[in-house]
């Protein structure tokens, strides 16, 4: 049996049972503020507890993202020195998406505005303050 094989019947043996990225951002603190104040996320964890925060997770519903400042997280990782922020988008499943682009609209960048798809979703999509892609998207 060959290596990939073996892995692949290992893995299958183990559920993963949750998804929580962990964006580097130029400031946990803004950042903080940004997703609090218009998004609607709630700070659960940060790193330290108060002041200029190194890291933070926040949570809204059933998703939760964790922020950590550029260097800190290249220096835990080498591999990412020399990485720019927004190399990653995020699409997340929302509720009455309509009233949340009506209440977030105005207040940050939207790139693709409110509409329907082609494979069955109405979408909009927004940069936030470090740059990343945030999709929104519920049924139709």
């Amino acid at each position: 049996m060959n290596f990939i094989t073996m892995a692949m019947q290992n893995t299958k043996t183990v559920a993963m049972t949750a998804l929580s990225p962990n964006l580097a951002v130029r400031n946990v603190n803004d950042t903080v503020e940004y997703y609090s104040e218009i998004l609607g996320f709630e700070l659960i964890m940060s790193v330290p507890e108060e002041g200029k925060f190194d890291w933070a997770m926040m949570k809204q519903g059933e998703i939760t993202l964790m922020f950590q400042e550029s260097k800190s997280l290249a220096d835990e990782y080498p591999i990412l020195k020399g990485r720019e922020n927004g190399l990653m988008t995020l699409y997340i499943n929302i509720d009455n998406i309509d009233t949340f682009y009506d209440n977030i609209s105005d207040y940050v960048i939207v790139l693709k505005k409110l509409g329907y798809t082609s494979y069955g979703t109405k979408e909009f999509a927004i940069q936030d303050l470090n740059g990343y892609v945030l999709t929104f998207a519920g049924n139709y």
